[in-house]
């Protein structure tokens, strides 16, 4: 795991009168030093880490023109003001030149920080000017910023453990009890995390500290609720999404190539996901397209078939669940894209080890997570696909969230008197559902939910949700032949409870709902309901990726996300919401872009719906695991913690492997969070060193007064 972590001191910091540190991150590169210092931890590579600074100016009176050093005033500068010495950090992959850089530096200087997040690419900024130290967030949240409250003044850090060590944090069982309750509701998580202390940074905001003060603001322009959001022209968004995308691509391929150490599993150069899908397969097309050569492939590429000028194209085929219609047809597809003489692919098999919910042993003894996820249980499941891929590895993630509609702006529509644009939407349900008289009543159903969501305020919204909570109402799961349209009902809403929420006790529920209704009595700014819950989706999406990326990371290799990029949410959000509602909306802006960039011919059935095989494997993998899993809740901590019954959650695995319609995806929630924290509790050691450093390790016991402590 790779991390950044600094601090901003008050004027009497962590520092003796010699300036000697009294803690120090254990296996840390200094960044830059003083009073408010930054460091690098982890195995980053010598490209990933770019410093630039500049000294102090003047900015004379009668200046005109808008300029680097105070650009909130255009056509003047601040008379006289002297400028203190500044520098910029980044950290990741960004496509911008050093003198881009530095032309970024002197703007944010003068207070326009939202130009350091503008460049192709996935990175962290960080500027210092004099004592005022700036980091940014991502606007999806793949790359968090944590924070928290020490010695009079501010840590920071790309990871919450580090912190959580710092600080000898408890555990926060409330803020798991939200995350299992309403994982896609920010009401009920706010900015808390798993420790105690430790805050999170809301995705497209920046901390700016001075003298160890924090504040937190917004970089990203707010539309107005009463105005509605600006609009694009249809055409010109998805070019720009093309753009931003090509752009992102190339900000991974302009990299240096880099050659994994002996005994590592990645090939090495740049590989990319071929699952068949469209977002993965965007890419790699996209990277195999681009001039240059996208693989580099030396020594053992492809496996010394020496073909150094292919992309390496890696397709799981899943063995255990072979013969299923949906996923035959993708794995065909993936095969006729990969006969594009620009690509070498490999096809990864794996068997009844590689289900969800298999070999949880091997997650229990890896990487420790900075916080729980459901694709903890398809952690080792995505490493024996990456293990075959690139030492920089392209993956489709986020692009569903990115670019599809959120159920909940249909109700945007209404708001907009765009009312003909749900008919498109109301029909493909319509045509999902089991033929029948009910099927013609669709349309109707839907319009009904999206009109009552858009003239529900929000405080009554989010108050429903808690209600639902207390009186444990939830949604019931459908057959296969209703699944999509009682999602999406279920979804026409501004807050509802998890799938994992009927297992929890009903003082967990309790105290979500006091969440919830504190979260509802707070006054600020109101947004529309499909804006917000679209957000929050790609927000809890990007946190899961974020987790699947440190469980199964193979040593020596970088996963990139493009559609997490902030410049390809930037992009997707001006595509207007009709566009976005259309059904096959996703794939027709994907199939644009790629034709845009010389790809016009697509395999029959690009875009088809995948998810199905995904449900499919998690009930096989949970078939063959429930011995495990029922071994894994015999005495689960979870319930220690006083979050669920061990008897109900075990009689729900029992029911849910002999075919049970029961929400899988609640079920891996619970099953990922008590591994977690069973992983958590076993771990040894501290992130710090130095003659004051934590004596004991984060999460060391109990962790409120109202719960039992936890075992160590």
């Amino acid at each position: 795991m790779r991390w950044l972590v600094g601090w901003s001191s008050a004027p009497a910091g962590p520092f003796d009168q010699n300036g000697g540190r009294t803690v120090l991150p254990v296996g840390a590169q200094l960044l830059w030093d003083g009073p408010d210092p930054l460091w690098a931890v982890g195995d980053w590579r010598p490209d990933e880490i770019r410093v630039v600074e500049a000294g102090p100016v003047t900015v004379r009176p009668g200046r005109q023109g808008p300029g680097p050093y105070d650009d909130r005033h255009p056509g003047r500068g601040a008379p006289g003001r002297h400028g203190e010495p500044a520098r910029l950090a980044v950290l990741g992959h960004c496509r911008a030149s050093d003198d881009e850089l530095r032309v970024g530096l002197f703007a944010a200087r003068g207070g326009a920080l939202r130009h350091l997040t503008s460049w192709a690419g996935g990175y962290t900024a960080v500027l210092q000017t004099g004592r005022r130290i700036s980091i940014l967030g991502d606007l999806a949240g793949a790359r968090p910023v944590f924070h928290t409250r020490w010695r009079g003044g501010t840590a920071y850090a790309t990871a919450a453990l580090p912190l959580a060590d710092l600080i000898e944090a408890g555990l926060d069982v409330t803020h798991l009890a939200a995350l299992l309750a309403c994982p896609d509701s920010p009401e009920a998580l706010g900015d808390t995390t798993p420790y105690l202390g430790v805050r999170r940074l809301p995705a497209g905001h920046a901390l700016v500290m001075r003298e160890g003060t924090p504040e937190i603001t917004g970089y990203e322009p707010a539309a107005s609720l009463a105005s509605g959001p600006v609009q694009h022209d249809a055409g010109q968004a998805v070019a720009g999404v093309r753009d931003a995308l090509v752009d992102a691509v190339r900000a991974r391929l302009e990299q240096p190539r880099h050659v994994p150490a002996p005994g590592e599993a990645p090939v090495p150069g740049i590989g990319a996901d071929l699952s068949g899908g469209s977002a993965s397969a965007t890419l790699a097309l996209l990277a195999a397209g681009l001039p240059g050569n996208p693989g580099t492939l030396v020594g053992r590429a492809a496996g010394g078939a020496g073909n150094g000028s292919r992309l390496l194209a890696v397709t799981f085929n899943d063995l255990a669940t072979g013969g299923e219609a949906g996923r035959d047809a993708e794995l065909d597809r993936a095969r006729l894209m990969a006969a594009d003489p620009r690509l070498h692919h490999v096809v990864v098999p794996g068997g009844a080890e590689a289900l969800p919910f298999a070999d949880l042993e091997r997650v229990l003894d890896g990487p420790l997570t900075d916080e729980p996820g459901p694709s903890l249980v398809t952690a080792e499941r995505h490493r024996r696909r990456l293990a075959a891929g690139g030492a920089d590895h392209l993956v489709g993630a986020g692009a569903r969230q990115v670019l599809d509609a959120h159920p909940a702006r249909l109700a945007d529509l209404l708001l907009d008197r765009q009312r003909r644009h749900l008919l498109r939407p109301a029909a493909a349900l319509a045509r999902a559902e089991a033929p029948g008289a009910h099927a013609l009543l669709v349309p109707l159903t839907v319009y009904r939910a999206a009109r009552r969501l858009a003239r529900t305020p929000y405080r009554q919204g989010v108050e429903e949700a808690a209600a639902r909570l207390l009186e444990r109402r939830f949604d019931t799961p459908g057959e296969s032949a209703r699944q999509v349209l009682d999602a999406s009902l279920a979804a026409l809403a501004w807050s509802r409870p998890g799938p994992a929420a009927r297992w929890l006790t009903g003082e967990a529920l309790a105290e979500v709902s006091v969440r919830l209704q504190d979260a509802a009595a707070r006054p600020g700014q109101i947004e529309r309901p499909g804006v917000r819950r679209a957000r929050a989706a790609l927000a809890r999406h990007a946190a899961d990726h974020r987790v699947l990326e440190q469980a199964a990371e193979v040593r020596g290799q970088r996963l990139h996300a493009p559609f997490l990029d902030n410049q390809v949410v930037r992009a997707a959000r001006a595509l207007p919401t009709a566009l976005r509602v259309r059904p096959g909306a996703r794939a027709e802006v994907l199939k644009t872009v790629l034709a845009g960039s010389g790809v016009p011919e697509l395999p029959p059935g690009w875009g088809a719906n995948t998810r199905a095989s995904a449900v499919i494997s998690a009930r096989a993998g949970l078939r063959t695991a429930v011995g495990d899993l029922l071994d894994l809740f015999h005495t689960p901590l979870l319930a220690d913690a006083g979050l669920v019954d061990a008897r109900v959650v075990g009689r729900a695995l029992l029911d849910a492997a002999d075919g049970e319609p029961l929400p899988l995806d609640g079920l891996a929630e619970l099953v990922s969070t008590e591994v977690w924290l069973r992983r958590l509790l076993a771990r040894r050691g501290s992130c710090w060193t130095g003659t004051e450093a934590p004596r004991r390790r984060a999460v060391a016991g109990g962790v409120t007064p109202t719960r039992p402590r936890l075992p160590l």
